[in-house]
């Protein structure tokens, strides 16, 4: 099994178990695959943004929050959502849902 970043690096997709997608050789570089078929692409991304939209039901998270969550690492979680406009309560559940996907919601 090869592992399939969701949201890619590139796009500044994050090192964590939910953008990970695993899939075999063909299923991952093939033609219906995610990187020659847009289709497959979307349709992972939008899978990922309803599972995050369903994971993080509150509407504001702290940092702490996001790493138990997420499983993200401390410096990760820092550099990933230092841009994100603070509240007294948190950040939005969208501006992070928003930036786990890489700025973009599908």
């Amino acid at each position: 099994m090869e592992k399939h970043h969701i949201i890619y690096r590139s796009q500044g997709g994050l090192d964590f178990e939910l953008n990970y997608k695993y899939l075999t050789l063909e299923q991952h570089q093939g033609n219906d695959g995610p990187h020659l078929c847009k289709k497959a692409n979307i349709k992972y991304k939008k899978d990922l943004q309803e599972r995050l939209e369903k994971l993080l039901d509150k509407d504001f998270y702290n940092e702490h929050d996001l790493i138990e969550i997420l499983g993200l690492k401390g410096q990760q979680a820092k550099k990933a959502f230092g841009k994100i406009q603070k509240y007294q309560e948190g950040m939005k559940r969208e501006d992070i849902i928003r930036r786990l996907m890489g700025g973009r919601m599908y």
